[in-house]
């Protein structure tokens, strides 16, 4: 199930920072803030971002995160400030922040139940963080999803990392946001470091919790799109599939839009 891209680089490439460019220009901002992960997602949009020339604003926001995520964010931004003179970076220690926020919060509930709850926490007040540097810079707050993330299986915290002005590489695979970090030239740690969200204070990796690789799921999303019986699948091919198929049911309510009670005109 390996997904090797097909994309046109540099035509994709360019096209994104156009867009960019013109969606900023428009709105009549300043630039862009970017979230550093340490992660391909996010050094890619971070990039793409400053390919525009406009002000780029990374920001860490570290929450007793790992040493290894913390250093390849480090170098991604180190190198990025070198290649163009409108980045710009800043650090928010946030951990003091979630630990008081835990201590203010009930926590006699099932156990996983807190944790996950506590994870998406923890993106939320990144997403908050990124808002108030967005309004003091007069910046756009730039999303890091990716296709399969954002549409295919909803691997994103409502309201956290999903809470975004703009999405510019959310039309993209993970596959062809590896192709476009190695055009970008983003550092290698990146490209071959285990993709995580680093929500949960440990070394889990996206694919620990997803159950499949984004290559598989890559394919169940295309498959998905096919009118193939499952019984032409191979035991894995099926089993990534309903993998697939229960994310992107349970996560249709990040995907779609908020629901609206209509009132009858009748009543108005």
């Amino acid at each position: 199930m390996t997904k090797k891209s097909t994309l046109q680089i540099e035509k994709v490439n360019t096209h994104i920072v156009n867009w960019l460019k013109t969606y900023a220009e428009n709105a009549k901002v300043q630039g862009f803030v970017v979230g550093i992960s340490g992660g391909v997602d996010s050094a890619v949009t971070s990039t793409l971002c400053a390919q525009t020339g406009l002000t780029t604003l990374c920001v860490e926001m570290p929450i007793h995160q790992a040493i290894s995520h913390v250093s390849r964010g480090r170098e991604h931004i180190e190198q990025l400030k070198k290649r163009f003179p409108n980045v710009i970076n800043t650090e928010a220690d946030l951990t003091s922040v979630f630990e008081d926020f835990k201590k203010i919060v009930p926590n006699n509930f099932e156990i996983d139940k807190v944790n996950l709850s506590l994870a998406n926490s923890r993106a939320r007040l990144r997403m908050t963080t990124l808002y108030y540097f967005a309004g003091v810079h007069c910046l756009l707050v730039a999303g890091t999803g990716n296709k399969v993330e954002d549409f295919g299986v909803g691997f994103y915290t409502k309201y956290g990392d999903g809470g975004v002005d703009i999405s510019p590489i959310a039309d993209l695979m993970k596959s062809d946001v590896y192709a476009l970090g190695d055009f970008l030239k983003i550092p290698n740690s990146i490209l071959v470091a285990s993709p995580t969200d680093g929500l949960f204070g440990d070394d889990r990796t996206d694919e620990d919790q997803l159950g499949a690789s984004y290559d598989e799921l890559e394919w169940a999303m295309r498959e998905n799109e096919k009118e193939i019986k499952q019984e032409e699948f191979t035991k894995r091919e099926s089993e990534v599939f309903q993998i697939y198929k229960r994310l992107n049911t349970i996560n249709q309510h990040k995907m779609n839009e908020i629901p609206v009670c209509l009132i009858p005109e009748e009543f108005k």
